[in-house]
């Protein structure tokens, strides 16, 4: 597989149907390297179906997201590998334990088994390394999964409510993480309505309503105040 980075990622013009219903109208926005993107919006706004095309796992209906300049298609493959994920779905094998977990996933990336050690410490769960993950409270998978995704150090990070079920010490650990990354040249977008973990956490806010995007702001005071304008007014 050929080596591929790039250190910034544009969406132009993207909108996504499914059927008759319309998903994003007219997506415009770029991110580069060291930022921390708040995708800000309520339930159903289209967060998580952008997220789905930054990753390249959903295809736009119109428009297109270049990476550095280039679009998946002609990138090819070895854009996925620059490409972390943490979805609704944790992608977690509940069956196996959760080093088995993370020797697979670091496996499929050509990764050895140090890497695994290392992430499971993080994520709090050296202890549990060898129980399934079957036994794991909600929040015990998110931090798993949240290591899973960022095994093989990738270059855009995409986390889709990435807090759910965590309590505030390890909300504040996850929090510290994602600055870490963005810090080492990463670019982060994250998916939430939170208004209370995006705070301080994002260096810019875009605030998503019905499909599209109707502010890209940098992150500063007033941004509550405008969220909850949105929200209640659309």
């Amino acid at each position: 597989m050929t080596a591929f980075d790039f250190d910034s990622v544009q969406a132009s013009d993207v909108s996504r149907h499914f059927g008759r219903r319309r998903a994003l109208a007219h997506i415009s926005l770029g991110a580069k390297a060291g930022d921390i993107v708040g995708l800000l919006g309520p339930n159903g706004a289209g967060k998580s179906t952008l997220i789905g095309v930054l990753a390249t796992l959903v295809a736009p209906s119109a428009g297109e997201i270049t990476y550095g300049g280039s679009t998946a298609r002609v990138i090819g493959p070895a854009l996925r590998s620059r490409i972390g994920l943490l979805a609704h779905d944790l992608h977690l094998y509940l069956e196996l334990s959760a080093r088995q977990n993370l020797t697979f996933f670091a496996e499929l990336y050509g990764l050895d088994g140090g890497v695994v050690d290392g992430a499971l410490e993080r994520a709090g769960l050296a202890d549990r390394a060898n129980d399934t993950v079957a036994g794991f409270s909600r929040g015990m998978r998110q931090r798993l999964a949240l290591e899973r995704a960022l095994l093989h150090q990738p270059r855009l990070v995409l986390f889709d409510e990435p807090f759910t079920g965590l309590d505030d010490e390890a909300v504040g650990a996850a929090a510290d993480r994602l600055r870490r990354l963005a810090a080492q040249g990463c670019i982060v977008f994250v998916a939430t309505h939170d208004l209370d973990v995006a705070d301080g956490l994002v260096t810019r806010v875009a605030l998503v309503r019905g499909g599209r995007i109707v502010s890209d702001e940098a992150a500063g005071p007033g941004l509550r105040a405008r969220y909850r304008d949105l929200v209640r007014h659309g």
